[in-house]
């Protein structure tokens, strides 16, 4: 019988999942809408293009939250990476798997990464404990914001754990101060977490990460009437 403390633990963890389902669910509506508003995503594009020229041809990439697959599994592919992409929203897979047939793509939730669940829940064992250190590189735009900040840190360690030493992570966030806040996006009410820039550093190096480079940019989606956003890209290195 479950102790009360661990079956409180059980039923917290599962109401996370439910609440990241529920997320999904909301970008399965809205489609080809999310490429329509985010025509042009140079900041990116750029630092994807960091991990193609830091990592051989040949060498294998994880792209966290690839979503429609464009444009950073494509680029990817394009630049001779192998990749593997996941993502939860089964209509952004759809649509990654048709864009970019040469790629690897699987409905898995990012919590689940180097852990048993990556076949249990999944059917991935590759991104299970087995995968440890097989990853050459890891992406992750605008991804991990759509967890709870705890998760966020739980997610790094974990893909720092797939990684090989001196594996690489491009990580794209919105600099934010914020932590599971609600957001109106594309007609759909979703969560965010954000950082700024100097607690986002911070948080990487503590979950085994050196940053070697951030940049920012100032974005608004096509069509958007809310302010442009400050977007961080970190160029990160596995450490230990």
């Amino acid at each position: 019988m479950a102790e009360p403390a661990d079956a409180e633990r059980a039923s917290a963890g599962e109401g996370r999942r439910a609440e990241r389902a529920g997320q999904a669910a909301a970008f399965d509506a809205m489609g080809a809408q999310y490429q329509e508003v985010f025509p042009a995503r140079s900041g990116q594009f750029a630092c994807a293009g960091w991990l193609l020229e830091q990592l051989p041809a040949g060498a294998l990439v994880l792209d966290v939250g690839c979503g429609a697959g464009e444009p950073t599994a494509r680029q990817l592919v394009d630049g001779g990476l192998r990749v593997i992409g996941v993502d939860l929203s089964a209509g952004m897979l759809e649509q990654a798997r048709k864009a970019v047939p040469e790629a690897e793509f699987h409905r898995f939730d990012v919590v689940d990464l180097a852990t048993e669940g990556a076949e249990q829940r999944w059917g991935v064992p590759e991104l299970g404990p087995a995968g440890a250190g097989a990853l050459d590189g890891a992406a992750a735009f605008f991804s991990l914001l759509m967890l709870p900040r705890p998760e966020i840190a739980v997610a790094l360690g974990r893909i720092r754990e797939l990684l090989r030493p001196g594996g690489l992570l491009a990580l794209g966030m919105v600099e934010a101060d914020l932590d599971d806040a609600p957001l109106p996006f594309l007609d759909q009410q979703i969560r965010v977490s954000g950082y700024l820039r100097e607690e986002l550093t911070g948080l990487l190096e503590r979950s085994g990460f050196a940053v070697e480079g951030v940049d920012s940019q100032s974005y608004a989606p096509a069509g958007s009437t809310l302010p442009p956003e400050t977007q961080l890209y970190l160029r990160c290195r596995r450490t230990g």
